[in-house]
């Protein structure tokens, strides 16, 4: 779903891949096998790299059970 101008411009931070997986304390393996299997926190592709939305990433943890 796209973003609104008003969610965008709330976005102060993104997170790289490296960031990510400090964050989650899981490889970097890891997260691009998540991506490849649909599971783990939204990336999204800016040019040819992927970064988190650090919000994202905190709202998929507390989603895990």
């Amino acid at each position: 779903m796209p973003r609104t101008q008003t969610q965008m411009n709330e976005i102060t931070e993104l997170w790289t891949t490296d960031e990510t997986a400090a964050f989650l304390r899981v490889p970097v393996a890891t997260i691009y096998s998540w991506r490849y299997q649909g599971k783990g926190p939204r990336g999204h592709r800016v040019g040819r790299r992927i970064v988190f939305v650090p919000e994202e990433v905190k709202a998929w943890v507390l989603a895990q059970d």
